[in-house]
């Protein structure tokens, strides 16, 4: 029996024959591809694509093969020699952020405005190619980090064979020792304890929120205000309207787009996790609008209970996106706005393209650079009925 693989390791692939790994090939690369890598071709293998992290497009490198064998579609590999640096290359702040140490940031060789830039054109390229949309974005920076450094709030460390602190290597279980995260505050803690209180302003509107001690809640400071800005601005709620809060966690979009309702509002959150759910009921319970939390997975409580009209969606799903199911209960519901907050370029792509089959198109997107030194990237769009 195959034991099951555990969160967060690389599937394992079959191999098509001969290993490739540790072969060495000198490649020029052209593009950046949503992961993370720079995309080349092997001319001496008949163009196979290798996905290179490490590089930049526009550079010449020398790339080791770390996954891949002659017969495979394409090929991983780091680069470990840049032969024609990009204008953009800068040194690494991380000493262990190159070819062969930790796995978690991949883009500290990159200046800051370009890791942006490159963000901006992964969402563009997904948006585009699942979605047959093309529209310009913007990655905008947020308050609470040091040029990239310094913002994450919370950090979970692996510990090597010897005992000592540190993280993994990209698609990896083995852990490279580390002394000091240069991307975690120096206050951040791991996941795990007792509850923790949230405070988050936006406006002249100030809201606390409990949160689990190893539930989710955003690790960059500036993440939680700068959401819930953006999807007020895209919902722009009127008193009276009813929200539908889908994937709620502890209530954050459902506080701030409730206060907004009023009483004669109304306010529907579901949340598929019951701790994340109950706190969710306490932190909404100072809202003048009645307010209902239910917990359950998104898909199987919008399919049991009628899809009686609401005024305003949010959508804040994990990285594999809503799914067709949940598209098509929230627009059966025909609400007037919907905002996607996603973590995920290709999933909110995939989702767009059905909400765009079923009559709402694309109508905004903001995009946040949440994760600075890291290909992720988070957006939230702007979803309307056509006219």
């Amino acid at each position: 029996m195959t034991p099951p693989r555990r969160r967060g390791q690389a599937r394992p692939r079959r191999q098509r024959g001969d290993s490739l790994v540790g072969e060495r090939f000198e490649v020029e690369v052209t593009a950046f591809a949503h992961g993370g890598a720079g995309v080349a071709r092997v001319a001496e293998r008949g163009g196979r694509v290798v996905f290179v992290r490490h590089a930049l497009p526009g550079e010449r490198v020398v790339v080791e093969i770390t996954e891949g064998s002659a017969g495979d579609r394409f090929w991983r590999g780091d680069a470990i020699e840049v032969l024609t640096p990009s204008p953009d290359r800068v040194p690494a702040p991380c000493p262990v952020a190159g070819p062969g140490g930790c796995g978690g940031c991949d883009l500290q060789h990159v200046a800051l405005p370009r890791q942006r830039a490159l963000k901006a054109e992964v969402v563009t390229e997904q948006l585009e190619r699942l979605a047959g949309t093309r529209r310009p974005v913007v990655v905008e920076a947020v308050p609470g980090d040091d040029e990239g450094l310094r913002w994450r709030t919370r950090v979970r460390f692996a510990t090597t064979p010897e005992g000592e602190r540190g993280m993994r290597r990209h698609r990896s279980h083995e852990v490279v020792p580390i002394d000091d995260c240069l991307i975690a505050r120096e206050d951040a803690r791991e996941p795990g304890g007792p509850s923790v209180r949230e405070t988050v302003t936006v406006g002249s509107t100030e809201a606390s929120f409990t949160v689990a001690g190893d539930g989710f809640w955003q690790v960059h400071p500036g993440a939680p205000s700068a959401l819930v800005a953006a999807v007020l601005e895209a919902l722009r709620p009127a008193a009276g309207e009813r929200l539908l809060d889908l994937y709620a966690g502890v209530g954050l979009f459902a506080r701030f787009v409730g206060e907004q309702l009023g009483a004669a509002g109304a306010v529907t959150a579901v949340e598929g996790d019951a701790t994340a759910a109950s706190h969710a009921a306490a932190n909404l319970a100072g809202l003048s609008a009645p307010v209902e939390v239910v917990t359950g997975g998104v898909g199987t409580v919008l399919a049991d209970r009628a899809a009686d009209p609401v005024d305003l969606v949010v959508l804040d799903p994990p990285r594999e996106g809503a799914r067709r199911p949940v598209v098509e209960q929230v627009v059966a519901r025909r609400p007037r706005a919907v905002a996607y907050v996603a973590c995920d370029p290709a999933a909110l792509a995939r989702d767009v393209a059905t909400f765009a089959e079923l009559g709402y198109d694309l109508a905004g997107l903001r995009a946040f650079d949440l994760f600075p030194m890291t290909h992720h990237v988070e957006c939230v769009a702007t979803l309307l009925p056509r006219q």
